[in-house]
C-alpha cells in the first residue's frame, strides 16, 4: 500500500477570458473547479497505475465533503483530520494571450492538537504502508520544522518520499528519506543558488543526497528528468507532446515513481516511469491526474542514459 499525506487541500479554480481588464467587468469564457492538493493527486496517480493508494492529511468542515466526492469517484480511500473552515481556494485566470495569473489563498490555521493528530494518524498508517509519500505546503502558521517531525513518525519499514520546497524539504532531510522530487526552480530556491550547467545540477543533487536523501529525482520539464542516488546519474529525455496543462506534472511523477519503489525497481525504471507519467499529464485537459493507456504508450517509447 502507498500513503499520501496532504499537508494543504486546496480548490483550485481556473478562469479563461478573452481579456483580463483591471478596474473593468470581465467575463468569464470558461471555468473547472478542482478539488485537489499535491499528496491527494498522488493517491489517485497511483490508483490508476493498478496500486493500492491510502490518503490521509488535513481537511475541512465547510467544504471537505467535496473532496471525498472526487476520492469516491476515483476509487481512492481516506482518512482526514478535520479542522473548522474551508479549503483554500486558488485563482488561476487565462486571457487569450495566454497570460496567466495567479491568485493563492493562505487558507485557515490548524491547532496544535490537531498537528499532534495528524502525526498519529501517519504514524499509525504508515505502520501497513510500503511507501510514505509526504507533499505539498502546511497549514498557515505551522513551522517548516513539522515536516522533520511527521516523517519521523514515519514507521522504518516504509519507504520514504518528499516532494515540497525551501525550508520544508531541508527539515523533511533532517529526519532521513529514500527520495525527493524537487523541479529545477525548487531546488534552485531550496538551495539558494542559481544552477547553470549539468554538472552545477548534479552537484546541487548530490547536495541534497548529502543532507539526508538517498535519491533525488530533478524534473526538468519538458526536457525530461534527471535521478541520481550521488553515484549513479540517469537521465531521460520526454518525447514531444501537445501540452494541454502542466497542473499536477510533478506528482503524477511522484505517483509513478512511488509504485515502482513498492516494486523495488532500479534508479531507470523509476525515471523512466516518472517522466512517462508526467508527460501523461501534460496531455490531458481538465484533469490533474492522467490516464493509464497513454503512461504505458509514453513509457514504451522512453530510453535512459546514464552518464
Amino acid at each position: 500500500m502507498i500513503l499520501t499525506v496532504c499537508m494543504s487541500p486546496s480548490v483550485d479554480v481556473t478562469i479563461e477570458l478573452d481579456s483580463l481588464n483591471i478596474g473593468r467587468m470581465n467575463v468569464v469564457k470558461n471555468k473547472t473547479v478542482a478539488y485537489t492538493g499535491k499528496a491527494l493527486n498522488v493517491a489517485v496517480g497511483v490508483h490508476r497505475l493498478g496500486a493500492r493508494a491510502f490518503t490521509t492529511g488535513f481537511m475541512y468542515r465547510e467544504n471537505g465533503a467535496m473532496f471525498e466526492r472526487e476520492l469516491d469517484r476515483e476509487g481512492v480511500p481516506y482518512s482526514f483530520i478535520w479542522n473548522s473552515g474551508r479549503v483554500r481556494e486558488n485563482y488561476k485566470i487565462i486571457d487569450k494571450r495566454s497570460m496567466l495569473t495567479e491568485i493563492n489563498d493562505v487558507g485557515f490555521a490548524v491547532g496544535e492538537e490537531r498537528l499532534d493528530d495528524l502525526v498519529f494518524e501517519v504514524e499509525r498508517l504508515s505502520s501497513t504502508a510500503d511507501v510514505t509519500v509526504i507533499s505539498g505546503g502546511l497549514p498557515r502558521g505551522v513551522d517548516p520544522s513539522f515536516y522533520k517531525r511527521i516523517f519521523d513518525a514515519v514507521s522504518h519499514r516504509s519507504l520514504r518520499i518528499a516532494d515540497t520546497e525551501g525550508a520544508r524539504l531541508l527539515a523533511a532531510l533532517g529526519a532521513g528519506v529514500d527520495l525527493v522530487k524537487p523541479n529545477r526552480q525548487e531546488l534552485e530556491q531550496s538551495l539558494g543558488k542559481e544552477l547553470g550547467n549539468r554538472e552545477d545540477v548534479l552537484s546541487a543533487c548530490r547536495e541534497l543526497v548529502e543532507r539526508g536523501a538517498k535519491t533525488v529525482l530533478l524534473s526538468l520539464g519538458k526536457d525530461g528528468a534527471v535521478i541520481t542516488d550521488g553515484v549513479r546519474a540517469c537521465y531521460s529525455k520526454s518525447i514531444n507532446v501537445a501540452v494541454n496543462s502542466t497542473v499536477g506534472a510533478g506528482d503524477a511523477m511522484v505517483a509513478a515513481a512511488a509504485v515502482m519503489m513498492e516494486q523495488g525497481a532500479d534508479l531507470p525504471d523509476i525515471l523512466r516511469a516518472g517522466v512517462a507519467a508526467g508527460t501523461a499529464a501534460v496531455t490531458t485537459l481538465g484533469t490533474t491526474s492522467f490516464a493509464r493507456k497513454k503512461y504505458d504508450e509514453i513509457f514504451a517509447g522512453l530510453s535512459v542514459t546514464e552518464f
